[in-house]
């Protein structure tokens, strides 16, 4: 994961830190990605993050940190857990992510910072997504497809995606199963998985108005915090939902394991408003970092 010959990416050093980045992001943002060779979703994540610097073309550069070699960088930025990534911009820290983001999660972090390649975006970013059509019709639709064309697994997850969208949330998880290894990880599908997650939990919690209430009776019950943003979310209520799940990883970080975290970020994927995503990404970053 070296950075060597690679466009508008550099390994960055505490000895050059100063000129390297802070100086440098005074005329061009500068994202840091702080990884280690051992860590799995680092290579996930490393590729991506090159890939896109050079998509870019300059309108951004990757500062690559090996927390092995450079372990004075990684305690000065308080470095938890990797990835971690940060924007600098006009010598100033201003945003982050400590998780291993797909490439569209990625572009739209940029984007949210005012960052666009600098050369025509493709093609294909630029043609307008079609209508959404009633879910109940394109099931119906998309179940003729599949019986034409069984072969055709991308179909399959067209009708994982339908079948969600109409409450059919076990046929949904059912197809979304049986997909093979390169539509399993498709950013449509981990949204669905995500999706599926939240109502998992919320179908036997009890009724929004009681959860308030323990909450009301009882800020500390996390349990009841935590069961609230998952009906809130399931519910369409995302900024409610988000407030809850923040407020959780206030209130206790480590609890069941990191599950405000893990909730904050698979909410992230569930929540289509990119700006209400990127308001409360900044404050899980606060709290995180």
């Amino acid at each position: 994961m070296t950075a060597t010959a690679k466009p508008h990416v550099f390994d960055a050093t505490a000895d050059r830190f100063q000129e390297e980045v802070l100086q440098k992001s005074l005329q061009v943002p500068v994202l840091i990605d702080f990884w280690a060779e051992w860590c799995q979703p680092c290579k996930t994540l490393g590729p991506i993050l090159e890939k896109l610097a050079a998509d870019y073309n300059g309108a951004f550069e990757l500062a690559k940190v090996d927390v092995e070699a450079e372990q004075q960088l990684g305690a000065a930025f308080q470095i938890r857990s990797i990835p971690t990534v940060f924007l600098v911009k006009g010598g100033q820290l201003v945003d982050g992510f400590a998780e291993a983001l797909p490439e569209s999660a990625v572009r739209e972090f940029l984007k949210h910072h005012g960052i666009e390649p600098a050369e025509a975006a493709p093609v294909e970013e630029a043609v307008a997504e079609p209508a959404a059509a009633d879910p109940h019709d394109e099931v119906v639709r998309l179940r003729h497809e599949v019986a034409e064309q069984p072969d055709k697994a991308e179909l399959k997850l067209d009708l994982a995606l339908a079948l969600l969208a109409t409450g059919a949330a076990q046929e949904s998880e059912q197809l979304l199963d049986a997909l093979p290894a390169n539509l399993a990880t498709d950013d449509r599908s981990l949204r669905a998985r995500a999706r599926l997650g939240f109502l998992a939990v919320s179908k036997d919690a009890p009724p929004v108005q009681t959860l308030e209430a323990a909450i009301a009776a009882q800020p500390e019950d996390l349990q009841a915090r935590y069961l609230l943003g998952a009906r809130l979310l399931a519910g369409g209520h995302d900024q409610a939902a988000l407030e809850q799940f923040i407020e959780l990883l206030r209130r206790d970080r480590a609890y069941q394991d990191g599950l405000p975290r893990k909730a904050l970020i698979d909410a992230f994927k569930v929540v289509e408003d990119q700006d209400l995503v990127g308001q409360y990404r900044r404050k899980m970053a606060s709290l995180l970092f």
